[in-house]
């Protein structure tokens, strides 16, 4: 008995020429078997189409795109704002006609019950015969579906289609401008896979896209959704992480931040392949804490990136310049890089892709996302954020790699609140707190979790510039994480 592993194994693929697809469909699309692509006007299935077919080009392959509804000259268009050469791939403009094939054509290739066609099937099994594609793309479903005028009728036409292409070793690309909402599940069940493009709306920046491959006989496709781009290159997917597709083994190491003071809170330093989540509220430090950790990996030569979701990139070199931490000099000697990430035009599996070249292809060892709050803006939901960070965490753990989350809470002093909870999900926390002692506002930090070791359990004053300065603990005091503290002995200063 062929197993589904076994069938897959032997399974020719085509790539697709989709940087993120392939990866998708666990290497391509099965050769010679029909294809539905289907999403609202909008949602890139032309551009998918003109890739898979240029990639065809690319190998060898005879392309045809055979359009029923946009003109060539609208192709090209479309091709030209992405910069393609469309050299080599053969282009096929029919009408739509509603007049009966002549009753010889009919009777070679269809059923009298299916002689409903036309003019523009005629000339569509022509436009095959004539140039004997490897691929096809039918550009769109839409234009037979009027013709066919009843749904039993137009599911007999694509069947009829689909009987056609068997043994003409042709893979086809159905496109159809229907939604999720309105998918036909007729032609889904004839479709060998169907790939559904969604575009969305947001109440603020720009579109987001996303493809979900509903279905693909004998293929174990990475399910789910998955966030796209429309560039000037074309198309570019990103496949939904999985972490538990990336286990790997790596020694571990500690991370110290350069202050001693601060190791000593983190009983030693921080271990790699964990995570530490600097929460506090807005100004109190934590973003320099980070770039301190970022600082001391540079001058170790390992290299670091800090994903800015607030801040420019001018800002955060000036801000570092003037605490003296050196930020900008490894900046400049490339062992520091600084990502400025707009949350209103970035998907979050956009992001997700980025965190993981950084990993991947440039060999980042320390990763800081700066902010939390900011990559919330990035999602739909709350809950999203968490799946995504917990899929993220587990994937940089287990490449090794110490990540720093900074999260801004809500409020300067007394009760703060959090716009989300993630510290379950944080191997270490690192808090941090204003508090007011004889009419002067003062910084504390503190480590009150740490999964991987000891760590020390005292409050500590911390002061910025030059340089971070922790100082001792601050035995005198009682309720300093509350804001206002109450003395309880004689402060040592």
């Amino acid at each position: 008995m062929i197993t589904k592993v076994e069938l897959e194994e032997e399974e020719e693929k085509l790539t697709s020429g989709i940087s993120g697809l392939d990866d998708i469909l666990r290497g391509g699309f099965p050769k010679g078997c029909l294809y539905l692509i289907t999403g609202t006007p909008g949602t890139g299935k032309t551009s998918l189409a003109i890739q898979f077919l240029l990639e065809g080009v690319v190998q060898g392959e005879r392309s045809l795109y055979v359009t029923l509804s946009e003109s060539r000259v609208e192709i090209s268009k479309v091709a030209r704002s992405h910069g393609w050469n469309l050299n080599g791939l053969e282009i096929e403009e029919l009408i739509p006609s509603e007049h009966n094939l002549s009753a010889d054509a009919q009777l070679t290739v269809f059923n009298p019950s299916e002689m409903e066609l036309g003019e523009t099937t005629e000339a569509l099994i022509a436009a095959v015969n004539k140039h004997r594609p490897q691929r096809l793309v039918i550009d769109s479903l839409a234009e037979l579906r009027l013709l066919a005028h009843d749904p039993i009728r137009y599911r007999r036409q694509i069947l009829a289609l689909k009987q056609f292409f068997v043994g003409r070793a042709c893979t086809v690309l159905l496109l159809d401008d229907r939604g999720p909402t309105s998918g036909d599940a007729h032609l889904e069940s004839i479709a060998h896979g169907v790939i559904l493009l969604e575009r969305m709306p947001m109440q603020y920046g720009g579109a987001r896209r996303r493809l979900q491959v509903t279905k693909m006989r004998g293929v174990e496709v990475r399910e789910g959704f998955h966030d796209f781009v429309l560039v000037r290159s074309g198309l570019v997917a990103f496949p939904r992480l999985i972490a538990a597709d990336h286990r790997e083994i790596h020694p571990p190491t500690t991370f110290e931040s350069g202050v001693a003071e601060i190791d000593r809170l983190a009983g030693g330093g921080l271990d790699s392949g964990t995570s530490t989540l600097i929460m506090g509220p807005a100004g109190s430090g934590k973003s320099s804490i980070a770039q301190q950790y970022a600082v001391a990996a540079a001058e170790r030569g390992e290299r670091a990136v800090l994903f800015l979701f607030e801040e420019i990139l001018e800002t955060t070199l000036r801000r570092a310049d003037g605490l003296g931490l050196g930020l900008r000099r490894h900046v400049d000697a490339g062992r520091i890089s600084l990502v400025q990430v707009d949350p209103a035009q970035l998907s979050p599996g956009e992001f997700v892709h980025m965190v993981c070249q950084a990993v991947d292809r440039d060999d980042a060892r320390l990763v800081v996302i700066d902010s939390l709050n900011g990559y919330l803006n990035a999602m739909p939901e709350e809950r999203l954020l968490v799946v995504h960070m917990h899929e993220l965490l587990s994937f940089l753990n287990q490449r090794g790699v110490l990540s720093l989350l900074i999260l801004s809470q809500h409020g300067m002093l007394g009760h703060m609140t959090s716009p989300v909870d993630v510290t379950y999900l944080a191997d270490g926390v690192m808090l941090l707190r204003f508090y007011e002692v004889g009419g002067t506002i003062h910084k504390a930090i503190s480590v009150v979790k740490k999964r991987t070791g000891a760590h020390e359990s005292t409050i500590r004053e911390l002061r910025l510039g030059p340089g971070i300065i922790v100082g001792e603990p601050l035995r005198a005091f009682r309720g300093v994480l509350t804001g206002t503290p109450v003395l309880v002995g004689n402060p040592e200063r």
